[in-house]
């Protein structure tokens, strides 16, 4: 995945801010604090994961779907790869 190894250094560091923030939850558990702010905290995590998910996507697209390639051959690895994305996009939000 070379949209990957080319953000990597972006894409690791949201990595750690999440984990930064799943850190927060398990402090606020360990903490009693109230429910409403753990639920706080969760909602950031989710949309933190959201925002990682979306960058990663929309680097897939860009890189494996919106190619120039017009062979048959490319055409077939374009099907593939939006099947993979769909089949992804269908699993995350279950």
């Amino acid at each position: 995945m070379a949209h990957t190894a080319k953000d990597k250094k972006k894409l690791i560091d949201r990595v750690r801010r999440i984990r930064g923030q799943i850190d927060a939850i398990e402090r606020a558990l360990e903490e009693e604090n109230d429910c409403s702010s753990i639920l706080h905290h969760i909602a950031g995590c989710r949309g933190a994961m959201n925002g990682l998910m979306a960058e990663v996507v929309e680097g897939h697209i860009r890189s494996h779907i919106l190619t120039n390639g017009n062979g048959p051959e490319d055409k077939q690895a374009q099907a593939q790869a939006a099947d993979d994305l769909i089949a992804l996009v269908r699993s995350y939000l279950k």
